[in-house]
């Protein structure tokens, strides 16, 4: 059974830094895609980023480039988000998200939230001005 936990969201000043993880379980964590989601109120699901962990390619929403890292630790079976220069439009419900990653796909088709087979329960994040 494939097991999600994302954690590290909270409150914070605009300029300032959250690193999330998503620790998963269940399944061999190198042969999957695993991409970071949010969404804030009234408005849709937006791919932040994600890595393919077969090949540690990494996708970054425009919105995030040069402010967000995401890394993997396969050992652990975590990855995590490092958020920079926090603005109070990131504030959102971010998702971690799992898919089965191919080799044939480019990492920025892993942005689209239908690639992914399983998600974790969401943590908060909010940014205040």
């Amino acid at each position: 059974e494939v097991h999600i936990v994302e954690s590290g969201g909270g409150l914070v000043q605009a300029g300032g830094s959250l690193r999330l993880s998503c620790a998963a379980s269940g399944f061999t964590f190198a042969n999957y895609a695993i991409g970071w989601f949010r969404q804030a109120p009234g408005k849709e699901r937006e791919g932040v980023s994600c890595i393919k962990n077969s090949d540690g390619r990494t996708y970054y929403a425009n919105s995030v480039k040069g402010r967000f890292t995401i890394s993997s630790d396969n050992a652990k079976n975590t990855v995590y988000l490092q958020m920079n220069s926090l603005k109070p439009e990131d504030t959102a419900v971010y998702y971690c998200a799992l898919g089965a990653a191919s080799a044939y796909i480019p990492v920025s088709d892993y942005a689209d939230y239908l690639r992914y087979d399983y998600w974790g329960q969401g943590t908060q994040v909010t940014v205040s001005s």
